[in-house]
């Protein structure tokens, strides 16, 4: 059971090892080891922001690859529409 500020609940007075078995090394191995397990999600954390940082630059130089590449379609159509007009009815 937690105690008011999260943290196990240890009653007072009892020895270093409680019924449930545990002592302060246990404690220690397990704090250590959540330190471990926090220090990969950060670690995971900071790759996914790098990841997701990198796609949004992809995404943005797609779609201005995709708008210069409409803006080229357009302009040849509207040479090859001119090129049409100009030339004489047969």
């Amino acid at each position: 059971m937690s105690g008011p500020n999260g943290e196990p609940h240890l009653p007072v007075g009892r020895g270093e090892e409680d019924d449930d078995g545990f002592g302060e090394a246990e404690y220690a191995a397990i704090n250590s080891m959540l330190d471990q397990i926090n220090s990969c999600l950060d670690h995971l954390e900071e790759k996914n922001d790098h990841l997701h940082a990198r796609l949004k630059e992809l995404l943005e130089s797609n779609r201005q690859t995709r708008l210069e590449f409409q803006q080229q379609l357009s302009e040849g159509e509207d040479l090859e529409a001119d090129e049409q007009g100009s030339e004489p009815d047969t």
